[in-house]
């Protein structure tokens, strides 16, 4: 573990290498597990002030979901607000393209200039995941090991990635770029060679 700017900051994050392969796992991240991705208070905000634009990126039984249970209902689980799950595990806000890859509508709106949000953070920043100790404040960024991610690891090790590379823009949208670059100081002066 190394310390920037009173967060804990897992050494697997500079030592474990990732690219996500989407023609491999085909975006399984949004469609496997059992709890939907954290969102933040503030951006459920942002979440329904553009919902008629997202809406019409999803089926008809996605908008019902949301419509249903709300663009992030409370997880008494962990605490969070998260992402609505149809039954089987997908995310209510997941689209696929021809080939079968997951898309988030989010991203999709994005990149079609419809929205200026990206998508929530927590999905922006995986597989790095924030736990936030209550009683200190404290944040500890890890990285999520989960077996359907191999083929990122197997890619990252082939381009020697580190996941906080891979993680770039999304730690500089949550962190800001002096963080970022404090990351990259600490890998090149103390990690780049484990």
């Amino acid at each position: 573990m190394v310390v920037i700017e009173n967060k804990v900051v897992s050494r697997d994050l500079f030592t474990v290498k990732f690219i996500c392969d989407l023609n491999k796992c085909k975006g399984a991240c949004c469609w496997e597990g059992d709890f939907g991705a954290p969102v933040k208070s503030e951006e459920i905000q942002i979440i329904e002030s553009i919902l008629p634009i997202i809406f019409s990126y999803l089926s008809e039984e996605s908008v019902h979901k949301i419509r249903r249970e709300g663009v992030a209902p409370f997880s008494g689980l962990f605490g969070d607000n998260v992402t609505p799950l149809h039954e089987d595990g997908a995310c209510a806000f997941l689209i696929r393209d021809k080939l079968g890859v997951a898309q988030c509508a989010f991203e999709k709106a994005f990149e079609d200039k419809k929205t200026t949000f990206r998508k929530p953070i927590s999905c922006h920043l995986y597989p790095m995941r924030i736990h936030v100790n209550n009683e200190t404040g404290f944040e500890a960024l890890n990285y999520d090991r989960w077996d359907i991610c191999s083929a990122a690891c197997t890619l990252g090790e082939k381009y020697q990635m580190p996941v906080f590379r891979f993680l770039k823009e999304a730690i500089v949208r949550k962190y800001g770029q002096e963080f970022y670059d404090q990351m990259e100081v600490i890998y090149r002066d103390h990690l780049a060679s484990d």
